[in-house]
C-alpha cells in the first residue's frame, strides 16, 4: 500500500496551537509569583529620580529594549543598555540617580555580572529578572523577579520562546503598575506620542488648524447677497461669516442657506445678507481641542463652524475638511 504523507498544514496548525498554549501557560504561572518582590521593584522605579536603565544581551536583550521603550512611553524615563557594550565603556551612561534592571534568564551572564559591581559602587539599585532565583545575578540584585518557565515553546526546549514571553509580560506588568501609580492619563500618553493618532486627537487645538486672516470669509451685516456670494467663491469654504460693527459674528451664510433662500424668495439679487443668513451661529473658542469641534460639527451636521474668542470676536473658522486633513477625524 502507498504510504500516507502527513498533512503539512495540520502539522503547522498543531505546532502553532502548542506554542501559544505553552507561552500562555508561562504568563499565567507568573501571576502566582507576583508578591512583595514585585512591589519592591515598583517602589524602586517610582522612587528613581534618574532613569531606569534596562540591560540585557541576545534574545533577552531584545526584550529589555522593548521594556525600556514601554516604560519611557508610559511615564517612567528609561533607556536600553546593551550588556556587551556596557562592559566596554557604555556603563558610563549610567548615573548615580539611575536604577538598573538586568535581564538574564540563566542569571549567569558574565557581561551583566561584570557591570553589577560598577553599579553598586555608584549606589545604583539593581532589579534582576531571571529564571533562576539561586543564580549569582539574583543573589547580587537588590530585588529579584522570578520569570522562570516550565518549558520553552521550542520543541528542543532550547530557543528562548516561553521565557522571553514571560519576561516581556513581567516588564509590561511593571510599566502598567508604575503608570497607574503615577496617575499617567491619556493627555500624558499623547504628549509621549505626538505623531500618533491619539496624540493628534488630544494635542491638536482649534487654533492650530482653523482658517484665519485673509483665508477667513467675512462680510458685514449690511452686505448684499451678491457680495456674500463673491466672498464665498473667493475663500472656498462654502460659507461666509457675517459680522456686526464690533467684529462679532451675528450670522453665517452657507451654500445651504442660499438654496433655502432661493426656494423661499426666488429672485435673491436684491436681498441683503441679513435676510438670508442663519443668526446666532454655533461657534467654538480657539483653545478648544479640535476633536471637540469635530464632535459638535458631527452631532449638528455642520460642515463649517466659526471660531470666536472669549469676547465673542470672530478669529477663525473651521471646515470639516480641515479636521480630516489634520487627521483628527
Amino acid at each position: 500500500m502507498p504510504s500516507i504523507k502527513p498533512d503539512p498544514s495540520a502539522a503547522a496548525l498543531a505546532s502553532a496551537q502548542q506554542t501559544l498554549q505553552l507561552e500562555a501557560q508561562a504568563i499565567i504561572e507568573l501571576k502566582s509569583r507576583i508578591g512583595s518582590d514585585f512591589v519592591s521593584a515598583v517602589t524602586l522605579m517610582l522612587a528613581c529620580t534618574g532613569r531606569v536603565v534596562v540591560c540585557g544581551l541576545g534574545k533577552t536583550g531584545h526584550i529589555a529594549r522593548k521594556i525600556a521603550a514601554t516604560l519611557a512611553s508610559t511615564g517612567t524615563p528609561s533607556f536600553f543598555l546593551h550588556a556587551a557594550e556596557a562592559v566596554h565603556g557604555d556603563i558610563g551612561m549610567v548615573g548615580d540617580q539611575d536604577l538598573l534592571v538586568a535581564l538574564s534568564y540563566s542569571g549567569t551572564g558574565q557581561e551583566l555580572l561584570t557591570i553589577l559591581p560598577a553599579a553598586h559602587r555608584m549606589g545604583v539599585k539593581v532589579i534582576a529578572m531571571t529564571g533562576n532565583p539561586l543564580s549569582e545575578l539574583a543573589r547580587l540584585a537588590d530585588v529579584h523577579l522570578d520569570v522562570s518557565v516550565t518549558q520553552e515553546a521550542c520543541p528542543l526546549n532550547l530557543a528562548p520562546t516561553s521565557s522571553t514571553t514571560a519576561a516581556l509580560a513581567m516588564g509590561d506588568a511593571l510599566a502598567v503598575a508604575c503608570l497607574q501609580a503615577r496617575g499617567f492619563g491619556p493627555d500624558d500618553f499623547a504628549r509621549s506620542h505626538p505623531g500618533g493618532a491619539l496624540g493628534r486627537r488630544l494635542l491638536t487645538r482649534v487654533v492650530d488648524i482653523m482658517r484665519q486672516g485673509g483665508a477667513l470669509p467675512t462680510v458685514h451685516e449690511n452686505a448684499t447677497i451678491f457680495e456674500a456670494l463673491e466672498e464665498i467663491s473667493r475663500k472656498g469654504m462654502g460659507m461666509t461669516a457675517v459680522l456686526d460693527t464690533q467684529g462679532r459674528a451675528c450670522g453665517i451664510f452657507t451654500d445651504g442657506d442660499l438654496r433655502r433662500l432661493i426656494e423661499r424668495e426666488g429672485d435673491v439679487r436684491g436681498l441683503s445678507i441679513a435676510q438670508g443668513m442663519t443668526r446666532n451661529p454655533r461657534h467654538i473658542q480657539p483653545d478648544a481641542l479640535a476633536v471637540d469641534a469635530a464632535v459638535i460639527m458631527d452631532s449638528h451636521r455642520l460642515n463649517q463652524m466659526l471660531v470666536a474668542d472669549a469676547t465673542g470676536k470672530l478669529v477663525g473658522a473651521l471646515h470639516m475638511h480641515d479636521l480630516m486633513a489634520a487627521k483628527v477625524v
